[in-house]
């Protein structure tokens, strides 16, 4: 049998090095260490261990493919805590499919209750859960369990919730919200939006940036849905006269999950958003954002820096939290104190101290950032500058031997100079203590069930400010929607970056407290690839669609006219 060490050796050889680095830091197993590196995607790792495990692969799970009575015998919590489903038996063996790494005590039990041999087959981590959840999903209702919102810790926190699948209530407003819950996660929707209108209650998915209608609620039901939603987060369920906020914790289909919860009063009724945040989920490399070639070495170099600022600017919603967390996991190491002062604390990161804005107590960004200075940090991240305060001490805190990342609402990178001139922060401080600002935008990724070639006419190249000699054979894709998508056309997101590098030039300009539009104009001289620019060659890779890009990089185009 092979080692791990051998088959990287034979198989991916540029990764072997950085492997045996975190093998030697590490307890756990090779395996487990492999997983959780995120050195190779999914299907290499997969790859890689059906060869160290010896067991073939098995890349889909049909519905036809699994026994129900098999899978009766097994409660839904054994199949998912050790990632493995009974599939099919045949003349005494038993074909179960299970998600690495594999463990011996539960092949055992398996093989002990069915009183069978099993023949092992090894599938993705996404594949078990889905297959699991559809097996289980039937006759299964929900509950959930909720956390204490206290500062501290408390009895609550420390207890794991019950996951919404294993647990039978019958009430039907409970059964209703809670399959909302799980659709949700399912479809891997950001928000869940409940809306009340003068005839009934929409209930609408955001999904990859955008809203999809998804049922309708009678108005009969609208103070009984609504009230159950408010219950959970502990919020004042006779109070309708004013916005309220709380939150939950809730665990669907084995997935922990934080929902944040808005209320807020409309004509015809209370408003209800639920915001969730899979903790579960892997944090994305930057590689997986979108960010190759050039603009990653560049962004690798800029992070590694011993002090200034990184900027992150972009509309809400644009994925610059998830960069700079991206960012933070790169560089993470047991020689560098790391420090974070956000609101909300979205993903927790092993090794990382984190700290919550709580504008009860004056826990602000500025009022953080203080005390945070006072840590002896190397690295610190605020969460966004908001006014001149934080603005100021982060500036500070940049010129004293800290590297600092913040985001900041902008249109592009150069308007970023420009606002924070604008708060009245000295344009020499700016300057001196920029090392870069990244704008960016989140653009839909074409569903590759659905994609499809065509020719684009001139227009399009045109708006798109490519010629068509860059294209690849002179076609493009786009996509028509099928049930995979949910007749979206799309599946997922990806990033587009613009990195201005602050560098002489672009320091006198700012010096001369010069207007964001001959920044922008000197910078692209300079050689910036903007964000149309990143956009177009995501376009000619196929990833994207024409329109996707000019939706996102519709301010830019008002602006490069300014330019030319």
């Amino acid at each position: 049998m092979k080692t791990l060490d051998q088959i990287l050796q034979e198989s991916n050889p540029d990764i072997l090095e950085n492997f045996l680095d975190l093998k030697s830091k590490s307890t756990e197993s090779p395996e487990e260490v492999l997983i959780k590196s995120n050195l190779l995607n999914d299907d290499s790792l997969l790859n890689v261990l059906s060869e160290y495990y010896e067991v073939p692969i098995i890349r889909e799970i049909r519905d036809e493919d699994i026994d129900y009575q098999l899978v009766k015998e097994l409660p839904i919590s054994f199949t998912r805590k050790f990632r493995i489903l009974p599939l099919t038996k045949t003349n005494g063996v038993l074909k179960v499919a299970f998600a690495p790494p594999i463990d011996l005590y539960a092949m055992d039990e398996i093989s002990s209750l069915f009183a069978c041999n099993i023949e092992t087959h090894l599938t993705h981590n996404h594949i078990v859960y889905d297959s699991i959840n559809r097996v289980y999903e039937q006759g299964k209702e929900m509950d959930e369990d909720i956390d204490d919102d206290s500062i501290g810790i408390t009895e609550s926190e420390i207890q794991e919730p019950k996951d919404l699948l294993d647990t039978d209530d019958e009430a039907p407003i409970i059964r209703f919200v809670n399959s909302l819950l799980f659709q949700a996660v399912k479809e891997k929707a950001s928000d869940i939006h409940l809306e009340c209108f003068e005839k009934e209650v929409a209930v609408r998915f955001r999904k990859d940036g955008m809203l999809h209608n998804v049922t309708t609620v009678p108005k009969k039901l609208q103070s009984s849905v609504i009230s159950r939603v408010k219950i959970m987060a502990e919020l004042d369920i006779s109070e309708r006269r004013k916005p309220q906020d709380g939150r939950i914790r809730v665990k669907v289909a084995g997935r922990d999950v934080d929902v944040r919860i808005s209320t807020v009063p409309t004509t015809w009724g209370e408003s209800v958003v639920m915001r969730l945040l899979d903790r579960s989920s892997v944090l994305l490399s930057l590689e997986d954002l979108g960010l190759e070639g050039e603009k990653l070495r560049t962004f690798d170099f800029l992070i590694r820096r011993p002090h200034g600022i990184v900027l992150v600017t972009g509309p809400t919603g644009s994925g610059k939290t998830t960069s700079l967390y991206a960012s933070l996991e790169r560089i993470n190491s047991p020689d560098k104190k790391i420090i974070t002062i956000e609101d909300p604390v979205e993903y927790q990161i092993q090794g990382i101290n984190q700290i919550q804005v709580n504008n009860k107590v004056n826990l602000s960004f500025a009022n953080g950032l203080r005390s945070v200075l006072r840590q002896d940090p190397d690295v610190i991240l605020v969460g966004e500058i908001r006014d001149r305060e934080t603005a100021d001490i982060s500036i500070h805190a940049s010129l004293t031997g800290h590297l600092v990342f913040s985001t900041l609402h902008t249109n592009d990178s150069a308007s970023a100079i420009t606002r924070l001139i604008d708060m009245d922060i000295e344009p020499f401080l700016v300057a001196s203590s920029m090392l870069a600002i990244v704008a960016q935008r989140l653009v839909r990724v074409l569903c590759k069930s659905c994609r499809e070639k065509y020719e684009p006419t001139e227009e399009e190249l045109k708006r798109l400010g490519i010629g068509k000699e860059s294209l690849n054979d002179g076609i493009l894709y786009r996509s028509k929607g099928c049930p995979t998508c949910l007749d979206t056309g799309f599946s997922g997101r990806l990033a587009i970056f613009e990195i201005l590098i602050i560098d002489d030039d672009i320091r006198n300009l700012t010096l001369n407290t010069t207007d964001s539009s001959t920044i922008k104009r000197k910078a692209v001289e300079n050689g910036l690839i903007t964000l149309r620019m990143d956009g177009a060659s995501k376009v000619i890779e196929g990833l994207t669609s024409v329109d996707e890009v000019l939706r996102v990089t519709e301010e830019e185009s008002i602006e490069m006219e300014s330019i030319h």
